[in-house]
C-alpha cells in the first residue's frame, strides 16, 4: 500500500449532531454498503452493539476502512455523549485527521468543545462538516463564525449551501466555482450550474476564502502582490499545507441524512487532511538508555505499534494497533516493555464495525486489530525484542461516579466477577473494586449513563442478573500535614521465621506529582523487597482512615527497612510497611475531596434566567453565559454531588428545550459541614 493514499481519520461530534449518520453516508457512497444505516431505526453497521441501536447513540468506537478515489481511507465513528469520551481520547491519540460534525442548527455544542479540546490537545489536523442545514434555522455563515468564537479556530469556509426553496440540494464549492445536487436515490452526485441570484455571493465567499489563503501562503501572497489569479490547484496545495499545519479548519456543509454534502467530505479528507508520510517521525524512548529516538513511517523500520483500544469477544480478544513503524505479519512474535514478555499475533484483521477482513501482513501508518495478544492492555508498546522502547502512552481521566453490585444469588458471584473483570479489561476508564469483607464490588465510572450500560450489558452480553446500588459521588481522601509511622514484624509466617522492620512518612504530594499515591524510598531496598512493599502500600491506599474512600495526593517514603540474615521475606517488608502506614495515618488530618464538574448548557434564552437560578442553589460557579441568537450557552464548574438527576431539572426549567453536558475537570475539598449534612461524620 502506497502510504501518501492511506488516511487515518476519525469523525467526532457532540450527540445527535449526526456524526454515525454521515459515517454509514460514508460507507454507502463508497460502495462498501449497499444501503446507508439509519440510526432511529436501528439499522447502523457501525453502531453494531445491541445497546447502541436500542438507545440510538455511539457507545464504543467503531473501525472500518473504504476506498476513495483511489486512496485507502481508515474510519472510525467515535461516541458523542461526554460519558463515553475516553473513547475520543484514545482514538485521537493514534489518528491522523479528523473531521468535526457540527450542527446546522444548535452550531458549537457543549460537547463539540469537548471533542474539539481532544482533537486539539493531541494535534489532529481537522476539516469540518456542517451538518442539518435541512433543518429549520440552520444558519451555516452563522455556524461558521461561532467556531472562531467558541473553540478559538480559523474556520473558513470552502462551501456553500445550495439552496431550493430554502431545503438544501446540494453544495456549491468555493476553490472549482462548481456546483453539485445530490439525489438520495443515488449515491453519486450531479454537476449543476450555479443560480444567477447566488453568483455574487459565492464570489464574496471565494474571496474571503483566497484571503485567508494568502495570509498563510508566501507564493500565494507573492502571486497576490503581483494581482496574479491562484490556480485551483495553488490553492488546494495552500489549503491542505494549512490544514495540516493546523493554522486554518475548512469548513463544509451538507445533510448527511440526505446524503448532501457526504461525497465533498470525503474530497476533503483525501485532499486536505494528512497520509502517514505528512506528518513528523513518531517519537520514542529507549528503554536501556532512556534516550529519545524519532521513526519515520517506515515499513522496513524497527516495529513500533500502539495498543489503542481492546474490545472483548466471544471466543477471541481484539487488541487494535496503530503501526508507527516497521511491519506486522500474521504469526510475528512481538514484545511488551511493559509486562517483559513476549507475545505472538494470531490473526490479524481490517476491521469492519463488528466483523472484518483477515490479513496476513500490515505496515507502518495503517491500523488494524489482532488476536491472540492476552497481556496486553490499553496503552502498551509492541516492539521487538532486539529493539525495545515505549511510545507515549494514552491517559484516560479518573471515574467520578461509583455504584455498589452484588450478585443476586451464590450461583451468579463467578459470572459477575468475569463479567466485570472482562469490561474493566475493555474499558480503561472502569474501575472494579471487590469488597471482600461485604462480597460486593464497588463499580467507578464516568456518568450515570456509563454505568447503566454497564449493568445492561452485564445482563446481555455475560448473561449475569446483578443487584446495583444507588450512584453515589467517587470521593477521596488525602491527609494535610506529614506524619511519621513505624512498626515491626516478628513472628513465623508459613512455619519460616518473619522478621522486620519498616519507617516510613506520608505526606501530601507536591505539585507535578502523580494525584494517586506516589512511592518513594531513601534507604536501600532491595529491588525484590521493593516491589512487595509498594505493591502492599498502594493496595493499603485504596481506603482512606476516615470513610473508606481511596487515599490521593498521598507520597509515602520508606525512610528505613531493616531484617536479621535469615528472616528476610518480601511478606515480612510489606506486612510492616502496612503497619507502619496505619500508624502514620492514626494521627493525620484528613480532609476530604470530591469531583469538581464543569458544565455547559444551551438553553432557549427565555429560560435562562431560571436555569441560572437553580445552578446558584447547587453552589455552581458560572465563568460565562453568552448569547447566540436565540440560544444562550452557560458554562462553569460545579461539584458532581449536586448534579444527580439533573438531566430531569434541565428538561423541566427549559419545557424539555435544553441540553447540557459535564466533564471531570478535578476536585475541591468537602466542607466539614457539608460532609455532616451528606450523612459522614
Amino acid at each position: 500500500m502506497d502510504r501518501a493514499r492511506l488516511r487515518n481519520f476519525g469523525v467526532a461530534a457532540h450527540i445527535d449532531a449526526g456524526k454515525t449518520t454521515t459515517s454509514e453516508q460514508m460507507l454507502y457512497h463508497a460502495g462498501v454498503e449497499l444501503r446507508a444505516g439509519i440510526v432511529d431505526e436501528g439499522t447502523t453497521v457501525l453502531d453494531w452493539m445491541a445497546e447502541e441501536r436500542e438507545r440510538g447513540i455511539t457507545i464504543t468506537s467503531a473501525a472500518t476502512s473504504l476506498e476513495w478515489r483511489g486512496h485507502h481511507l481508515n474510519l472510525v465513528d467515535t461516541p458523542g455523549h461526554v460519558d463515553f469520551t475516553v473513547e475520543v481520547e484514545r482514538c485521537m491519540r493514534v489518528l491522523d485527521g479528523a473531521v468535526l460534525v457540527l450542527d446546522g442548527v444548535a452550531g458549537v455544542q457543549a460537547q463539540s468543545e469537548t471533542v474539539w479540546r481532544q482533537i486539539d490537545r493531541h494535534q489532529v489536523p481537522c476539516v469540518a462538516f456542517v451538518n442539518k442545514m435541512d433543518k429549520p434555522g440552520a444558519d451555516f455563515t452563522r455556524v461558521v463564525e461561532s467556531m472562531g468564537a467558541r473553540l478559538g479556530v480559523r474556520a473558513v469556509a470552502i462551501q456553500a449551501p445550495l439552496l431550493v426553496d430554502d431545503l438544501p440540494l446540494g453544495v456549491i464549492d468555493l476553490i472549482t466555482r462548481e456546483a453539485w445536487r445530490f439525489q438520495e436515490s443515488s449515491p453519486k452526485r450531479l454537476p449543476v450550474d450555479v443560480p444567477s441570484e447566488l453568483v455574487d455571493e459565492v464570489e464574496i465567499m471565494r474571496m474571503e476564502l483566497v484571503d485567508a489563503l494568502v495570509a498563510e501562503d508566501e507564493a500565494l501572497f507573492e502571486g497576490a502582490c503581483e494581482g496574479v489569479e491562484p490556480e485551483v490547484g495553488e490553492l488546494k496545495r495552500a489549503l491542505r499545507a494549512s490544514v495540516i499545519d493546523r493554522s486554518l479548519i475548512p469548513v463544509l456543509c451538507g445533510a448527511a441524512v440526505h446524503g448532501v454534502g457526504v461525497e465533498s467530505v470525503l474530497d476533503a479528507v483525501v485532499d486536505y487532511l494528512p497520509s502517514p508520510l505528512d506528518l513528523p517521525s513518531i517519537r520514542t524512548q529507549e528503554m536501556s538508555t532512556g534516550q529519545h529516538i524519532e521513526l519515520p513511517c517506515d515499513p522496513a523500520g524497527s516495529l513500533a505499534a500502539l495498543c489503542f483500544k481492546l474490545q472483548v469477544g466471544a471466543l477471541e480478544d481484539l487488541c487494535f494497533l496503530r503501526l508507527y513503524s516497521g511491519s506486522l505479519r500474521s504469526g510475528s512474535v512481538v514484545h511488551n516493555p511493559r509486562t517483559g514478555k513476549e507475545e505472538r499475533v494470531l490473526r490479524m484483521m481490517r476491521i469492519h464495525a463488528d466483523g472484518g477482513e483477515e490479513v496476513a501482513e500490515a505496515a507502518a501508518g495503517d491500523i488494524l486489530a489482532v488476536e491472540g495478544l492476552r497481556e496486553t492492555v490499553t496503552g502498551d508498546t509492541l516492539c521487538e525484542a532486539q529493539s525495545v522502547f515505549t511510545l507515549e502512552g494514552v491517559e484516560f481521566p479518573v471515574p467520578v461516579i461509583t455504584r455498589v453490585v452484588e450478585p443476586l444469588s451464590a450461583a451468579d458471584r463467578e459470572g459477575l466477577r468475569v463479567g466485570l473483570e472482562r469490561l474493566a479489561y475493555e474499558d480503561p476508564s472502569l474501575h472494579v473494586v471487590e469488597e471482600e469483607s461485604s462480597g460486593q464490588w464497588s463499580v467507578k465510572g464516568m456518568g450515570e449513563l456509563h454505568l447503566e450500560v454497564l449493568e445492561h450489558r452485564l445482563k446481555t452480553d455475560f448473561k449475569v442478573d446483578a443487584r446495583f446500588g444507588e450512584p453515589r459521588v467517587a470521593y477521596r481522601e488525602f491527609i494535610t500535614a506529614s506524619q511519621r509511622g513505624e512498626a515491626s514484624v516478628d513472628r513465623l509466617i508459613n512455619e519460616q521465621a518473619v522478621f522486620a522492620k519498616v519507617s516510613l512518612e506520608v505526606a501530601p504530594s507536591l505539585e507535578g506529582q502523580e494525584p494517586g499515591v506516589c512511592f518513594s524510598a531513601t534507604c536501600l531496598l532491595e529491588e525484590k523487597w521493593r516491589h512487595a512493599v509498594e505493591e502492599a502500600l498502594l493496595k493499603e491506599a485504596d481506603a482512606g482512615p476516615r470513610f473508606g474512600f481511596p487515599l490521593a495526593n498521598v507520597a509515602v517514603r520508606v525512610l528505613s527497612a531493616d531484617s536479621r540474615e535469615g528472616a528476610e521475606g518480601g511478606v515480612g517488608f510489606a506486612l510492616a510497611a502496612v503497619l507502619a502506614l496505619r500508624e502514620a495515618l492514626v494521627g493525620a488530618e484528613v480532609a476530604v475531596e470530591e469531583p469538581l464538574m464543569r458544565i455547559r448548557i444551551a438553553i432557549p434564552g427565555e429560560f435562562s434566567s431560571g436555569v441560572i437560578a437553580d445552578l446558584n442553589t447547587r453552589s455552581a460557579e458560572l465563568d460565562s453565559v453568552q448569547a447566540e441568537g436565540k440560544i444562550t450557552h452557560i458554562g462553569g464548574s460545579v461539584p458532581l454531588f449536586a448534579m444527580f438527576g439533573y438531566s430531569t431539572a434541565v428538561r423541566s426549567l427549559s419545557q424539555g428545550r435544553g441540553e447540557f453536558s459535564m466533564e471531570p475537570i478535578g476536585y475541591k475539598a468537602v466542607t466539614e459541614t457539608e460532609l455532616v449534612e451528606r450523612g459522614y461524620r
